[in-house]
């Protein structure tokens, strides 16, 4: 009589064992494909919102978070259980990108800038879009500028410089922050062209006020 081998006497088991693998991998997969296609939904959301804000079209904007925050939590709800999938780049630039169109409408509104915590983001994420946020407002300063609202243009300038100040205190690396000094770096650039419009619109506009006023003290 032949030798039962080890293997075949745990042959049912290990089927069953890799049939319970299989079954956790066919989950996880379709959880990873909701959150791919949910994740580059956000992302659009996000930015026809940014968008919507740039253009003064508040209640589009209002809308378009609404359901970039549903779809956001959704994707929340389906990794859960998968911290791989959760922490994918995929399910973090989905945050980022919402948590830019928060930060970016609350920037124009005038309000306090929501934080990680409120926004139930993860922390690099936040950080990137607190930039990238700040970035933003270069289009609002312009805009501002060609209305000559010099006043508006100074407040707007006044937060990106804010908030440049403190992501420069973020020292950490780059696996940590989710490569924030680079996001920082590009921010800096566009920070300091729009302190340069923003001071040249200046100048400009105190001269031409000083020429109407010779010419008024001349009549």
């Amino acid at each position: 009589m032949a030798a039962h081998s080890p293997l075949d006497q745990q042959h049912s088991p290990l089927v069953e064992a890799v049939n319970d693998v299989i079954g956790r991998f066919e989950a996880m997969s379709v959880a990873r494909d909701a959150a791919v296609t949910d994740g580059r939904q956000v992302i659009r959301l996000a930015a026809n919102t940014v968008r919507a804000l740039h253009r003064a079209e508040t209640d589009t904007a209002v809308d378009l978070l609404a359901q970039a925050r549903a779809l956001l939590e959704q994707i929340r709800a389906q990794t859960a259980p998968y911290p791989n999938l959760y922490w994918a780049g995929y399910v973090q630039d989905a945050m980022k990108e919402y948590a830019e169109a928060e930060i970016t409408a609350a920037l124009l509104r005038g309000t306090p800038i929501p934080d990680a915590g409120q926004l139930r983001v993860e922390d690099a994420a936040w950080l990137n879009a607190l930039a990238e946020s700040g970035s933003e407002l270069r289009r609002d300063v312009l805009d501002a500028l060609r209305r000559d609202e010099t006043a508006r243009a100074e407040q707007l300038l006044e937060a990106m410089d804010a908030i440049y100040s403190v992501l420069v205190t973020v020292d950490f690396p780059d696996a940590v922050t989710g490569g924030l000094r680079r996001t920082t770096d590009q921010f800096r650039a566009v920070l300091e062209r729009t302190r340069g419009d923003v001071t040249v619109s200046v100048r400009q506009s105190r001269l031409e006020h000083a020429l109407r006023e010779a010419e008024q003290r001349g009549r």
